[in-house]
């Protein structure tokens, strides 16, 4: 998460009957500790195909509450994994920090087509669609409609609710999607004129709320009546723009919107622009700041009683073209396509994935499984689609190109758990991010640290280089791996123009790529980047060490599977070095006076220890040595002393598990010979930091990584070390989960009978065989297989004083 100082009608009938039944009506009350919603239950017409894993999203899990750091970030959004774009219904601007819907909120504004891909990054190129009635409303403020979450209908694939029309009568507002294509119903019951209002640009705040940093992005707006009505457009803000050392200047959100009255007889009646308030009725064309355009209809000709007027509405959107805008609208969602069809379809592509895994538990109690399948829901959000057929803007260089692109990156949070368990369960995405990493590379000439639309600069380390190797290491294939491994080298070894004077604290302005700040001043002759010249440096120095940890490991890989006729092999002396860096590093803030990780500055000196963290500090920092565990162990001064510094962590209330660094911590226990311990506190954590209210997320979602912990730890094993290609043995939470593998024959199948009332492991067996380390590899069970858990309602003797050595790392050290 960026940045600790940032937390500042053929069914319409059918909906409304089971809209205003109060058997399914989600609760109208205010966020508190109870569940917000039952399963979501939907019109059989968006229940199909039926599928229990998706029935239990619950998308508003993650979403309420003043503080977005509290709460998860998340928004309700009715998109298929990995979508380009997410619709939502918007109560609020969003903002960095802020996101465009909150359940406390009572009023809906329009509902909007986003980019933001997390609550700490800025919008880009977004656009939003704004129904009403009677006199067409001018600004956002005025257009705010009522609503109550009663009315609410809430799953992965569909959103609807009852909004209050300003004029008097009700619309029904109805929303799915494609990846590039939003798809809207409205019907508007009792109203006076319906209309749809277009907004294209809007005024550009970067930060919450701070009136200092105000633009008013400058964009453009066409109407056509000729055979349809369509609203067409750009939006160039772009939030982000003034950090991160790419001005992408052609970017832009291009948009086609569609508008098809579904009721016989209704025809368009007016239209116009809309500029800082002013309305220009019948104009066609405008460019400019503060832009909107808007298509007034008629009502029926029969004037019958109650007779409503529905409004079918699509948008194509684009990061390269208003024409690509409505080819992705007529090739993803054609005219004549119900808004059922479009529903169904989102339904398929999650019901695709998330059907894939089974939890076979009928002890699961309806939150656990409500928590679990929403954070499968959040961790295939992103990173999110940037190519329309075949073709995708780069802002690197401001140029169209071809092939596969992906933004989003939130690689300082999600190369901990989220990748691994996207290699699990969607192994065929990985070959296009990593290819689009590399297209960054080549366009930008860097591998991304935050990309949204472009780099950003925010957080520290260079992960990409964990994410590329990790692929490697597991076997996935489909990109153009010396190019990676060129890219990954020079994050390594080539440092950021001039080192030595910026001190990329977070966000930055006016700067160039941040990549490994740092490398050219003591860390290649100490180990440490330098408190006194950069900010973050204790953390830099650490996720350095990893990063160099994880090249070592590429490079080991590749000597043995790609052997140079060279002698000595380059890639063993890299490794070599790496491997020698990285160990340098990894002890060279450890101040044996204190016992704990502290940042140094240029002259060897300790800065202090509540100096240079990033979202952390020197409890969670001096555990983060996931590459060499039992080194820590070593300098701490051996397992007895390891665990009872873990318990003082722990019981002293240092855990904070709403930020990613302490997110491997509780299952140190495991490595040091306590495994029950590891049990208790993974436990503790699931039920403490997760549920199913608004509020269900300790931490913002971070692109998935809150999420994929609780999913690994529901399935009992964690990736600590995450490029070494193993997991470390915890507590499964359900009695049997089958999870159907992508890349298997053969499912991978998890038991642990009595784990419900018996949180303790007595023994562990992968295929038959019995684990004498609590370590289990990625390959063992990447193919399917059996894990079965011994479970015990007390604490066990299970490997108890062992303190497991990774078996790989420590044959790759004797080999060097």
């Amino acid at each position: 998460m960026p940045k600790l100082w940032m937390r500042t009608l053929s069914t319409l009938s059918l909906v409304v009957a089971i809209i205003s039944a109060s058997s399914i009506l989600f609760s109208s009350l205010a966020p508190t500790a109870r569940a917000i919603s039952t399963r979501p239950r939907l019109p059989p017409e968006f229940s199909v195909p039926p599928s229990q894993a998706v029935d239990y999203v619950d998308p508003l899990i993650g979403n309420g509450g003043d503080s977005p750091n509290g709460s998860g970030g998340m928004i309700p959004s009715t998109s298929p994994p990995f979508a380009m774009t997410r619709w939502t219904p918007a109560t609020r601007r969003n903002y960095v920090s802020v996101t465009p819907y909150n359940y406390t909120d009572d009023a809906i504004y329009g509902f909007q087509g986003t980019h933001q891909p997390a609550i700490w990054m800025g919008e880009s190129g977004q656009v939003t669609v704004i129904p009403g009635a009677g006199e067409v409303r001018t600004g956002w403020e005025e257009s705010g409609m009522k609503f109550s979450h009663a009315t609410e209908v809430v799953s992965a694939s569909y959103y609807s609710a009852v909004l209050e029309a300003l004029e008097g009568g009700s619309i029904i507002a109805e929303q799915s999607s494609t990846s590039r294509v939003g798809h809207l119903r409205f019907t508007f019951k009792s109203t006076s004129t319906p209309y749809i209002l277009v907004e294209a640009t809007r005024p550009s705040v970067m930060g919450s709320a701070d009136p200092t940093n105000v633009t008013y992005p400058s964009g453009s707006v066409s109407i056509s009546t000729d055979s349809v009505v369509e609203i067409s457009g750009y939006n160039p803000e772009r939030q982000d723009f003034i950090i991160g050392p790419n001005p992408a200047p052609s970017f832009a959100g291009y948009f086609c919107v569609r508008i098809t009255p579904l009721t016989r007889g209704v025809s368009l009646s007016s239209f116009g622009t809309i500029q800082n308030g002013t309305n220009f009725p019948n104009e066609r064309t405008r460019n400019g700041g503060l832009l909107s355009a808007y298509a007034s209809f008629s009502s029926p000709p029969s004037q019958l009683l109650g007779e409503d007027v529905v409004l079918d509405v699509r948008i194509g959107v684009s990061f390269i073209s208003v024409e690509q805008a409505r080819a992705n609208l007529d090739k993803e969602i054609p005219d004549g396509t119900s808004l059922e069809t479009t529903a169904e379809e989102c339904r398929r592509a999650w019901a695709e994935k998330l059907d894939r895994i089974r939890i076979e538990d009928e002890g699961a109690s309806e939150l656990q499984k409500r928590v679990f399948w929403t954070g499968v829901f959040h961790t295939l959000q992103y990173p999110y689609e940037q190519d329309e057929d075949g073709r995708y803007y780069s802002g690197y260089d401001d140029a169209i190109h071809e092939g596969q692109s992906y933004t989003g990156y939130s690689i300082w949070d999600t190369y901990r758990a989220e990748w691994a368990w996207q290699i699990l369960l969607a192994p065929e995405r990985i070959p296009g991010m990593v290819q689009s990493m590399l297209q960054d590379y080549v366009e930008g000439g860097w591998l991304p640290m935050w990309k949204n639309i472009v780099e950003t600069n925010i957080m520290v380390g260079t992960h990409a280089d964990s994410l590329i190797a990790e692929a490697v290491i597991k076997g996935i294939t489909g990109f153009d791996l010396g190019l990676a491994y060129e890219a990954v080298y020079k994050d390594a070894t080539v440092p950021p123009y001039d080192d030595w004077n910026i001190s990329y604290y977070d966000r930055e302005e006016n700067v160039g790529y941040e990549v490994r700040a740092g490398l050219s001043s003591v860390y290649n002759t100490s180990g440490y980047v330098a408190n006194d010249i950069h900010s973050e440096s204790g953390s830099r120095t650490l996720d350095y060490a990893y990063d160099d940890y994880a090249l070592s490991l590429l490079s080991a890989h590749l000597a043995k599977s790609q052997p140079s006729s060279a002698s000595p092999n380059p890639y063993s002396l890299n490794a070599s070095h790496f491997l020698t860096r990285s160990k340098l590093a990894s002890f060279s803030l450890f101040n044996d006076a204190t016992g704990f990780m502290e940042a140094r500055n240029a002259d060897g000196s300790w800065a202090g220890p509540d100096e240079g963290w990033t979202e952390g500090d020197k409890w969670a920092y001096t555990f983060d040595i996931v590459q060499d565990v039992e080194g820590l162990i070593e300098r701490v001064g051996g397992k007895e002393k390891f665990v009872m510094f873990l318990d003082e962590h722990f019981d002293g209330g240092h855990n904070d598990h709403t930020n990613e660094p302490s997110h491997h911590i509780p299952y140190l226990y495991a490595l040091a010979g306590s495994a029950s311990k590891t049990q208790e506190r993974v436990r503790e954590i699931a039920f403490s930091d997760y549920n199913d209210t608004v509020n269900g997320l300790s931490g913002n979602e971070d692109c998935g990584q809150m999420s994929a912990w609780y999913i690994f730890s529901a399935l009992g094993f964690y990736p600590v070390n995450p490029v070494s290609g193993e997991y470390v043995i915890g507590s499964p939470l359900f009695e049997k989960i089958t999870i159907d593998l992508p890349a298997s024959s053969k499912p991978l199948v998890i038991t642990a009978a009595g784990t419900q009332s018996k949180p303790y492991v007595k023994s562990v067996t992968l295929n038959g065989m019995s684990l004498t380390k609590p370590i289990i590899k990625h390959e063992d069970i990447a193919h399917g297989g059996e894990l079965v858990f011994e479970m015990s309602g007390e604490p066990e003797e299970w490997l108890a004083g062992n303190v497991a050595t990774v078996e790989e790392q420590v044959t790759f050290h004797e080999e060097l």
